[in-house]
């Protein structure tokens, strides 16, 4: 594993980590996902981990995928994410999901694959290379506590952060239901992209769909987002 550093990241690294040690925050980075899915078990006893992040279905080590999991100053477990690289094999991020969207479904659900679709916007047809996709996104315990700090917005830039270092992506991408996205979601976190009608997933049994969207960064957004002063971020997000 390649490591990268640019002197912003460091910049806000240093900020965001004196930021969640007020908090009381720790947070401990991991790549052994049969660990992460006993530790979703045990702090989320009602979440399904997504199939993108199953150990069961991918071949999951430190070269191509990560966790991210949070305590509070009580030890109990407040804050989970996740990031892996997408094997697009040379195919723009378009022809890849074309075939493969049903990788992304929505967890715990079972879906009717015959009427469920995606659609790919332009930047799905311009993305390419090396692409990391992001989930698992959760704050729970003393949500109302971390929202007014603004941390949810740190916790989100920490893993671009962490994408980075890791493998320095030519994109990060994440898939968002709509009511998600029109409380804001993608803004806080800074993605800078969003594609409306990505996915439409029909539920069996259910004749009204849930639709979602597709966000994403370039490297130059990821790099724009981490110079913005840490200060700035926080305010904007509470």
């Amino acid at each position: 594993m390649t490591l990268h550093s640019f002197q912003d990241g460091e910049r806000f690294i240093a900020s965001s980590t004196s930021l969640l040690q007020q908090a009381g925050i720790t947070l401990t980075v991991g790549y052994d996902f049969d660990i992460y899915k006993e530790i979703i078990a045990a702090a989320r006893p009602g979440h399904v981990l997504g199939m993108p992040f199953d150990p069961t279905l991918h071949e999951m080590t430190k070269e191509n995928a990560f966790w991210i999991v949070g305590h509070n100053d009580k030890g109990d477990i407040m804050h989970t994410q996740a990031m892996r690289m997408l094997d697009l094999k040379g195919n723009t991020l378009a022809e890849h999901l074309r075939r493969s969207f049903i990788e992304f479904p929505p967890p715990g659900v079972d879906i009717d694959l015959q009427r469920s679709r995606y659609r790919a916007g332009p930047g799905a047809q311009r993305i390419s290379g090396q692409v990391c996709y992001h989930g698992e996104f959760w704050v729970g315990t003393t949500p109302r506590e971390f929202r007014n700090a603004g941390l949810s917005s740190v916790l989100g830039r920490y893993a671009f952060w962490q994408a980075i270092q890791h493998w320095n992506p030519d994109y990060i991408i994440a898939f968002m239901q709509n009511s998600v996205v029109f409380k804001g979601f993608p803004a806080r976190h800074g993605y800078m992209h969003t594609e409306p009608g990505t996915l439409r997933w029909f539920l069996s049994g259910h004749d009204t769909p849930v639709e979602g969207f597709m966000s994403y960064m370039s490297s130059e957004d990821l790099r724009f987002i981490l110079e913005m002063p840490l200060s700035d971020l926080a305010a904007q997000a509470a």
